[in-house]
């Protein structure tokens, strides 16, 4: 049974401002339990860093209490999507035409996080239009 079939459709909230892109998604935390367990993931984009995206995960999950942010280019997740990429703390890959895989590597461990791909590639299309927003107006 694929990935998709098994679990619900994500439900996704955008904001997006002249300098700010937000999409909140649910994302699939992958364990060696057969049974998978979703969470609520913030996609960032700010056009004041217009490489980078950022990935933050809720405050709940962590041992801090805080919100665990990850900030990395947004050339790394546009490849990703297509082939596996990354050598560093963050490694992107497609599993499947409908889902994505980012593992974060950490002092602590590693995170493997599943992502509905669509998701994704509507985060990256919306960081698109504030960039070029900005850029003609500095232009």
């Amino acid at each position: 049974m694929s990935a998709t079939a098994e679990n619900p459709p994500a439900t996704a909230t955008t904001t997006a401002t002249a300098t700010a892109v937000e999409e909140r998604v649910r994302a699939r935390v992958i364990t060696d339990d057969p049974l998978y367990r979703t969470i609520p993931v913030a996609l960032r984009f700010a056009v004041a860093e217009p490489l980078a995206v950022r990935i933050v995960f809720p405050a709940g999950l962590s041992p801090e209490g805080t919100d665990n942010e990850w900030v990395f280019p947004r050339a790394l997740l546009e490849a990703g999507l297509q082939a596996p990429t990354g050598t560093g703390d963050v490694r992107i890959w497609p599993c499947g035409r409908v889902q994505a895989v980012v593992e974060f590597h950490s002092p602590e461990g590693v995170a493997v996080v599943q992502f509905d791909i669509a998701a994704l590639r509507r985060f990256l299309r919306r960081t698109y239009a504030p960039a070029a927003a900005a850029a003609t107006r500095w232009a």
